[in-house]
């Protein structure tokens, strides 16, 4: 009987480890507000304006999106915009989508990790829930740096570390080196809706 139970309990304990809970933020109020917060990427460079990830989003998800990107900012710029842009819209969740150009530009990798976290320990101190988008190194692997999926798990965010990789990496679906396209704005603002969606936020 002894056994049993214990094996039970293995086994249990073996299914929590294989399937770890996704992180979730709290729904978006009726009205609410979500703020869509980074650089060219989220301002839609290499597209229309209608054709930028947010404005494709908020068509998706049904509630306003905020499109504050500033193209050609870094870190530092955006952890010093951020409180007056979080009092002005007083969003319910903002998508935090930067780094790119601290990347490019080859800037001290820890301190754009220290400004990503202080970004999103602001918002969260506000009430505001975040979910973090993981921008590509631009190297061979395309993968982001292992900050963005560090201060995911350390703040228990929703992370999004494999579209824009996969995007930026397709030539069908950029502008440029560095932007998306109209369609690779779209498939982002689709990824992120399934992301929220999964995450609970509508």
């Amino acid at each position: 009987m002894k056994a049993m139970r214990l094996l039970a309990t293995m086994t249990v304990l073996l299914l929590l480890v294989g399937c770890p809970s996704r992180p979730k933020v709290p729904p978006i109020p009726p009205g609410g507000t979500v703020l869509a917060f980074g650089d060219s990427i989220t301002y839609g460079t290499g597209a229309g304006r209608n054709e930028s990830y947010p404005t494709i989003l908020a068509r998706e998800i049904g509630f306003r999106v905020v499109n504050a990107g500033v193209p050609g900012e870094v870190t530092s710029e955006g952890l010093a915009r951020l409180p007056a842009q979080l009092d002005q819209e007083r969003p319910a969740l903002m998508i935090l989508c930067l780094g790119g150009n601290d990347i490019i530009r080859h800037l001290d990798s820890r301190q754009t990790a220290d400004n990503l976290r202080a970004m999103v320990r602001i918002a969260r101190e506000r009430g505001i829930s975040v979910v973090l988008v993981g921008v590509p190194s631009f190297n061979l692997t395309m993968d982001p740096p292992p900050y963005y999926g560090e201060i995911a798990q350390e703040f228990g965010v929703p992370y999004d570390g494999k579209s824009l990789p996969r995007i930026i990496g397709n030539r069908s679906l950029k502008s440029d080196y560095i932007h998306p396209n109209a369609a690779g704005y779209r498939q982002l603002a689709m990824a992120l809706t399934r992301l929220l969606h999964k995450s609970g936020a509508f």
